[in-house]
């Protein structure tokens, strides 16, 4: 696969597309915010710890190789606690395949899920009246 830092296709008739890798690395990312069950995307480990990014950089978190047919993605992402984690990742994975084949006509050769880490639901605090009646 071509290593490219765009995507180029040529149509003779009417010029070039060009689509830029991190285009494709935001689509994979917004595909994979859609799927309950992730909690964020995770910038890879920081001192044993994963890092979860905000939801609002969609392009983290996401590694793109893209060739002029063909792309392969790798996602990184933190789950929420309690989710089946096989049915979250092959949720993502039939996600950003999709909408990365349906925007830019890319054949999607892999998507690889590397689960980071897990979420945990903040706990309520029970905060005490301390008034005096």
């Amino acid at each position: 696969m071509d290593l490219d830092k765009e995507v180029i296709k040529t149509d003779s008739a009417l010029g070039t597309i060009r689509i830029a890798d991190e285009v494709v690395s935001i689509i994979a990312g917004l595909a994979a915010t859609e799927i309950e069950g992730i909690a964020g995307m995770s910038g890879g480990l920081v001192g044993g710890i994963a890092e979860m990014l905000g939801r609002k950089n969609f392009s983290k978190g996401v590694k793109v190789e893209v060739g002029e047919k063909e792309a392969a993605i790798d996602l990184y992402i933190i789950v929420k606690y309690g989710v089946r984690i096989p049915d979250v990742a092959l949720a993502a994975q039939e996600n950003i395949k999709q909408a990365i084949e349906n925007m830019t006509g890319l054949t999607v050769v892999e998507v690889n899920v590397h689960v980071q880490g897990v979420n945990f639901p903040e706990e309520e605090e029970k905060v005490e009246d301390t008034r005096v009646h």
